[in-house]
């Protein structure tokens, strides 16, 4: 019952009602220095990603949502300046943050229910891919896939983005990036955008090189940086980990009379 309640207290009594709002001694410019050391330098390092919502919501107060199931992504709701917002975020600690058919049927339905009662979405990405595998594919993984790219293309509220360290091929397209009308897309100096992992990458481009290591070291100087995304536009800005509350809450702000209608029908057809 308790935690019925509390959800409760997160949303609007319809569709047509102001998200609510409650004072919060918590101010925009509160500084989280901790958030500048929290992602390894080991790519393949995991970290908690639910650690980091705590630190930029308001009194590190996050009401999740289904946690026991499809680990490997959070969805859930949390207050900015008072105001509420629905909360998306890779989790590095499971499947290393890759996106499957269940998260992305659970991330999917979460963004349409924001997106339903007007409730902006701020979503923290770290996702290095689909995962593979025959199971995957035979459960439908691209269609399934799909339906959180819709759910993305179709919102109109306020959609922020934050890329804490891997944005890898089709998966980061999927997780609200420029390329499905997100609104700010930002990204830690630790992110790494690319078309997939350097090493990867690396023994397809240079099959049967003498220095693999070579040139892995090359592809990872050249692309697994946010540099080459931010000169093509894809990205709003290289932003301080410590910074990222006050620069959500102002963009939060702007938005907040943001008005983008959907071509007129009757409804869209979900994959």
């Amino acid at each position: 019952i308790y935690n019925i309640r509390k959800l409760y207290d997160f949303l609007p009594l319809s569709n047509s009602h102001d998200i609510p709002q409650r004072h919060t001694s918590d101010p925009r410019s509160r500084a989280c220095p901790w958030l500048n050391t929290i992602v390894p330098s080991d790519p393949n390092v995991p970290y908690n990603m639910k650690d980091v919502i705590s630190k930029i919501v308001d009194e590190e107060d996050f009401f999740e949502i289904m946690p026991n199931y499809a680990k490997n992504i959070v969805i859930g709701f949390a207050r900015m300046e008072g105001k509420t917002v629905g909360i998306v975020g890779n989790q590095p600690m499971e499947l290393a943050g890759c996106l499957d058919v269940n998260s992305s049927i659970k991330a999917a339905r979460f963004v349409r229910f924001l997106d339903a009662f007007n409730i902006p979405i701020v979503t923290l990405v770290d996702v290095p891919g689909f995962l593979p595998g025959v199971g995957q594919e035979h459960s439908g993984i691209i269609r399934n896939g799909a339906k959180l790219l819709y759910a993305y293309a179709e919102a109109t509220v306020p959609k922020i983005t934050v890329i804490t360290r891997k944005a890898y091929g089709g998966a980061y397209d999927v997780m609200s990036s420029k390329h499905l009308r997100g609104d700010t897309n930002y990204c830690w100096p630790t992110a790494e955008i690319a078309v997939m992992g350097a090493a990867g990458a690396s023994q397809i481009l240079h099959r049967g090189d003498p220095n693999p290591k070579q040139r892995e070291e090359e592809y990872r100087d050249q692309f697994a940086n946010p540099f080459a995304a931010a000169s093509r536009g894809f990205i709003d800005g290289i932003i301080e980990p410590s910074k990222t509350r006050e620069i959500i809450c102002e963009d939060l702000e702007v938005l907040a009379s943001k008005v983008l209608e959907n071509p007129k029908k009757k409804h869209g057809n979900i994959p």
